[in-house]
């Protein structure tokens, strides 16, 4: 008898628990004990903030219909999944109920937080200029972690097969942050509350967006574009593994860089 996919997940689930519990575990959030360190986190975390919609989009562009005439593809709950979150990452609300997505609403963290926020407004004035993201990447003073984890989602993207991109936005981009981290961030908010009410107010929006509901569809997408296909779901599985070492690679170099002072500083 094959397995469910309800077994399949699980499966799937127990199998990336040793790397997902490397990234709650990680010393990085540690390591960040006042507004200088938090602001080295923003700085290289913003974009795989950034690089989140893309994979979104993806997502969009192939499981509904983005076409005129429109046509009705796909499973609906697929559709309402991914539309349902377009709508909360691309106009989302801030404190003052102003709509921006979650993107613009990190940049503008990072300038209340006092993170430098130059080299990836540079990236985005280049793409829309109509530069590749290659070509924008290689211009682009990033830290070599968030070049790395940007180049490993635009290859996932441009030769990935749409069951291991699904699987990877559903368990490779879920939202690892833990809650020691938040309350690190929440007692630092008590000693700059005017620098960092955005960035707690980011972090808490985004659990309230993400949560069961949004992770139960996401693992119905996946179960969905897998089917009873063992190819598929090994597949899901390595892409997913990927996707996570990765992670683990961007909070190794943003903890070396919180706690290996440069040349500069010495």
């Amino acid at each position: 008898m094959q397995p469910t996919h309800n077994e399949q997940l699980i499966r799937l689930s127990e199998r990336i628990e040793p790397l997902r519990q490397q990234l709650v575990a990680h010393p990085l959030y540690e390591s960040v004990r006042d507004l200088s360190g938090l602001r080295v986190f923003m700085e290289s975390h913003v974009w795989a903030v950034w690089d989140f919609m893309s994979l979104l989009k993806k997502l969009q562009r192939d499981l509904t219909c983005i076409d005129v005439p429109w046509l009705p593809v796909g499973n609906p709950e697929t559709r309402y999944l991914i539309n349902e979150i377009v709508v909360g990452e691309e106009s989302d609300v801030d404190p003052d109920g102003n709509r921006l997505s979650h993107f613009e609403l990190y940049l503008k963290a990072m300038r209340q937080a006092g993170a430098g926020t130059g080299a990836i407004q540079r990236f985005i004035d280049e793409l829309t200029d109509r530069r590749s993201v290659q070509d924008a990447l290689d211009n682009a003073e990033l830290p070599e972690g968030s070049r790395a984890f940007v180049g490993f989602t635009f290859d996932l993207l441009g030769h990935g097969k749409l069951h291991e991109i699904a699987a990877v936005f559903t368990f490779g981009r879920e939202d690892l942050i833990p809650d020691m981290f938040i309350a690190l961030v929440r007692q630092l908010r008590e000693q700059s509350p005017e620098q960092l009410a955005l960035f707690t107010y980011y972090l808490e929006r985004h659990i309230e967006v993400d949560g069961d509901h949004h992770s139960h569809l996401a693992k119905a997408m996946t179960a969905e574009l897998c089917g009873q296909d063992p190819q598929r779901w090994e597949e899901a599985a390595q892409a997913v593994e990927a996707a996570l070492r990765t992670r683990i690679a961007l909070w190794d170099s943003v903890h070396q860089q919180i706690t290996i002072p440069t040349p500069e500083m010495v």
